[in-house]
């Protein structure tokens, strides 16, 4: 009896020191970085969040900065300290289809990203997004290579006059953007090669390239001088980059930084969970190496 009396005395000092211990919940926003990867994401991903909420989410989560922002909405992140590391081509006319491939194109894209750039500097960022535009049958990658070059060294002087980067995406021609002209890694190469300018790099999406060419690590290796920015997304479907996906995410971030790179790597899978947040917590996570 003695026993089982002591033993209850003791669980009740047990129990009134834990409630008199605040109470400590882990929450999506608790788990210092290390510093090593500069993260941002790609706003379109979670549409369902106004940017003002997600601003404040992502600040608390440790991200520096929000990709493909469009100049009517630099106020906000301003407003919350954030950096655009990528600037939106935030136009209707211009876009993903219709680039600088096509000689008909570059007077108006020329005015355009004049603009662009003055915006952007104006807000001290630092990268806007091209596109190369897509193929069709007026027109072959060999003299889409050549239109690109001349249309974008129209502008990239301007772009270099400013310290603006122009960053033109690798995108995937087999599922997502069909025609795509802009789908390998050499292509692109190639027109940094030809245009020999430090404002104009290649934003290598981890997720479309993984679809074209696979061998990641390498193509990073060997191409690394020619990359300003870089994209995620879990292959297939581009759902979270967890282990329900193909790519081995951590080994390529650290593949990443052994390349010298001090640029930010933007999360752009699109979340399937109905807790997105909790998602985009997680990708963080896996890539702070």
């Amino acid at each position: 009896m003695e026993n089982s009396k002591g033993r209850r005395e003791t669980v009740k000092k047990i129990l009134s020191a834990g409630l008199a211990m605040p109470l400590v919940e882990k929450s999506l926003f608790d788990l210092p970085l290390k510093g090593n990867i500069k993260h941002s994401v790609c706003k379109w991903c979670y549409n369902s969040i106004p940017l003002e909420e997600f601003a404040i989410a992502v600040k608390k989560m440790g991200i520096q900065a929000i990709d493909l922002i469009a100049v009517d909405q630099f106020p906000i992140l301003k407003k919350h300290n954030i950096v655009c590391s990528m600037v939106s081509i935030s136009s209707t006319e211009w876009g993903i289809t219709k680039g600088w491939n096509k000689t008909e194109n570059h007077e108006g894209l020329i005015k355009w990203y004049k603009y662009l750039i003055d915006e952007t500097v104006k807000a001290g960022y630092q990268n806007i997004i091209c596109f190369s535009g897509n193929r069709d049958e007026e027109i072959n990658d060999e003299e889409g290579l050549d239109n690109c070059a001349e249309g974008l060294s129209k502008i990239i002087p301007y772009a270099e006059q400013k310290k603006v980067n122009l960053v033109m995406e690798l995108l995937n021609s087999k599922i997502d953007h069909k025609n795509y002209m802009c789908d390998t890694t050499d292509w692109g190469v190639e027109l940094c090669r030809m245009l020999d300018s430090e404002n104009f790099k290649l934003l290598y999406d981890i997720y479309h390239m993984q679809i074209m060419e696979g061998d990641i690590i390498r193509t990073i290796n060997e191409n690394k001088a020619f990359i300003g920015h870089y994209h995620t997304g879990g292959v297939p479907g581009r759902a979270e980059i967890d282990q329900t996906q193909e790519l081995n995410y951590p080994a390529i971030m650290k593949a990443i930084l052994a390349t010298g790179y001090k640029g930010y790597v933007g999360q752009e899978f699109i979340p399937k969970n109905s807790d997105k947040l909790a998602s985009l917590k997680s990708a963080i996570e896996l890539c702070d190496v």
